[in-house]
């Protein structure tokens, strides 16, 4: 294949002088903006502030005066939330058609349709939004999508943290690049949908040769495309260089296996980009082949022309699809010049917006000086003196981040975000019952039906508080009966029920169930066979070890476990030498399973 150096043929008699653009690796087909036509009219009617968390863009709205996270998806065809948010915003539910569901990239869910009154977004008030209410939590409230995204024309600014809505009148489509100067951008051509609001941003990409129906879905944490598509660019999970990269959920409760490949070529637009690491899985995308996500986003500012089913793209540094440019020349050489212009924040707001933008990028020293700017403007901000904390630890700075959560907390007492992440820092620096103070804080402040009830329960396990875990996972699994992290609440409440001891059948039914949703998980055979060493069934017990330890080999509890099973069944051989494995990789091991009552 060639270097991606080619030029594709412009779409348009409209385009001026074409030129090639060289991103370390990544070569693109641009040209300069035209000047506007006088008439040419472009309005924003809304800016939404976005801040990056990980590899999603979030925003804050207002539901009934409430602060709401909500990830911004340009995948989701509308806005949704899980029946656990509706739940703990007070939501009434009224049932969605019969023959509808909800579908994603791995399942479909059922759906009910909630409204919301005094919804809050970008500074205005909208006094009735509807939401789809169903499938997996997010880690936010729910997802804001096309219905908001697609009413107009959008630009996704999140190289600055920013998104706007706006709207073009007698504009040509080349002059909507407005922010680019003598930038190079590029025009992708977009399928046409129905009004009222686009359904997708949906355009054809080239892979290795092949062309692919892309869906531009900035809910996508990484660019993903389906197993077939991926075979039919000639890259299989057997392939050289093919490597394992754990699970892929989404809306449905199905969990599935995903690769990471290196293919010759990408396509997108005029922008080339040779030698592309991607993702790949066995998902359905409706009838599409492939989702561009936050990594294509979060480098790139975007103009989406709705009305024109036309996207322009402007290139703003960073690394994308597993690459890291470090050099960007035009086609005769002449460097070109892609440093931000963009002014100097003057708010706390725009620091922190801009340090998560940093940290997303990897840049967590420049995310942290953004941050201190932010919390020296506004000192009594718990959400940037969180914020600030999770880029410390990110930085291996857990003192300082200690500092931070400290002070939020002595700001605002009952913030469970805050004591949740301080409890993770006391178990990591073996303070239990630091750890269990905040825990208990938390469990009083949160809503029962709230999706990090199961993060919390997990902890309690972890401070051996038992019977608070057993609480908050039944809490959580009652919330929410189709969300894909359910094998994960299933296996912690089977486990946390054989630490104790206690109704081992149903414990029993909790495993089963967790393994047949995620058969091979390393966890769920270990806590599998703790309930049946519990139960006397010394021979599945020993299958379930024996399976668990042939994929983590190293796993000291799985090996003393065994070892006491081993005895039972009368090989002293294999006991003693998987107790002495044990120990040495974990000498405090004998003495946790004492105090559980597991003789050796």
């Amino acid at each position: 294949m060639s270097t991606g150096r080619s030029l594709r043929r412009c779409e348009s008699n409209r385009w001026s002088a074409a030129a090639a653009i060289v991103l370390g690796s990544i070569a693109a087909l641009t040209t300069a903006p035209a000047y506007a036509a006088p008439s040419c009219q472009l309005s924003k009617f809304l800016e939404m502030s976005v801040m990056l968390a990980g590899h999603r863009p979030i925003v804050t709205t207002k539901i009934g005066g409430k602060d709401a996270r909500f990830i911004v998806d340009s995948g989701a065809f509308y806005s949704t939330m899980s029946r656990a948010s509706a739940a703990e915003f007070g939501l009434h539910l009224d049932p969605a058609p019969t023959w509808f569901r909800l579908r994603g990239v791995n399942g479909d869910t059922s759906a009910s349709i909630a409204s919301v009154r005094d919804f809050g977004l970008g500074g205005v008030s909208v006094p009735k939004v509807d939401f789809i209410v169903g499938g997996t939590d997010t880690g936010a409230v729910g997802l804001l999508g096309q219905n908001f995204l697609g009413i107009g024309d959008v630009e996704y600014d999140l190289p600055h943290g920013a998104i706007r809505l706006l709207h073009a009148k007698d504009c040509a489509v080349e002059t909507l690049a407005y922010w680019a100067g003598t930038k190079p951008f590029t025009i992708v051509s977009l399928e046409s949908r129905n009004p009222p609001f686009q359904v997708h941003t949906v355009g054809t990409v080239t892979l290795n040769g092949v062309k692919l129906r892309a869906v531009f879905d900035t809910g996508a944490e990484s660019s993903i495309m389906t197993l077939s598509a991926a075979r039919r660019a000639g890259i299989t999970p057997d392939s050289p260089g093919v490597v394992a990269s754990g699970l892929s959920t989404g809306l449905g409760s199905r969990a599935l296996r995903t690769w990471i490949g290196t293919f010759d070529k990408l396509e997108i637009g005029g922008e080339a980009i040779p030698k592309p690491r991607i993702q790949f899985s066995d998902i359905t995308i409706g009838d599409g082949d492939m989702l561009i996500g936050f990594d294509f986003f979060r480098t790139h500012r975007i103009y989406v022309a709705n009305k024109a089913n036309k996207m322009l793209v402007t290139y703003e540094g960073g690394p994308v699809f597993g690459l890291t440019p470090t050099r960007a020349v035009s086609a005769d050489g002449t460097p070109l010049d892609l440093s931000d212009k963009a002014a100097e924040p003057t708010t706390a707001e725009g620091y922190t917006r801009r340090g998560t933008v940093q940290a997303s990028n990897g840049k967590l020293e420049a995310a942290l000086a953004d941050l201190d700017k932010a919390v020296a403007l506004a000192p009594n901000d718990v959400t940037t003196l969180r914020i600030r904390a999770g880029m410390r630890l990110a930085n291996r700075q857990p003192l300082l981040a200690s500092g931070d959560l400290d002070k939020a907390i002595a700001l605002e007492p009952a913030e469970a975000d805050v004591r949740l992440m301080r409890a993770g820092l006391k178990l990591r620096g073996h303070d239990p019952a630091g750890a269990s103070e905040d825990l208990h804080v938390a469990d009083k402040g949160l809503p029962p039906s709230s999706e990090r009830r199961l993060q919390l329960a997990s902890m309690l396990v972890a401070v051996d508080e038992y019977d608070a875990a057993l609480l908050n996972f039944d809490a959580w699994l009652k919330a929410h009966p189709e969300d894909a992290a359910r094998p994960e609440a299933l296996n912690g409440r089977c486990w946390a029920r054989a630490l104790l001891n206690r109704d081992l059948d149903r414990a029993l039914d909790d495993c089963n169930a967790a393994v047949r949703l995620r058969p091979g998980t390393v966890a769920y055979l270990d806590s599998r066979g703790l309930v049946r060493l519990r139960r006397g069934e010394f021979t599945q017990a020993l299958k379930d070890y024996d399976a668990a330890i042939g994929i983590a080999p190293r796993s000291a509890w799985s090996l003393y476990a065994r070892s006491i099973v081993r005895a039972k069944v009368g090989d002293a051989a294999g006991a003693t030498a998987d107790r002495a494995a044990a120990i040495a990789l974990q000498p405090a091991v004998a003495e946790r399973a004492r105090k559980l009552g597991l003789g050796s």
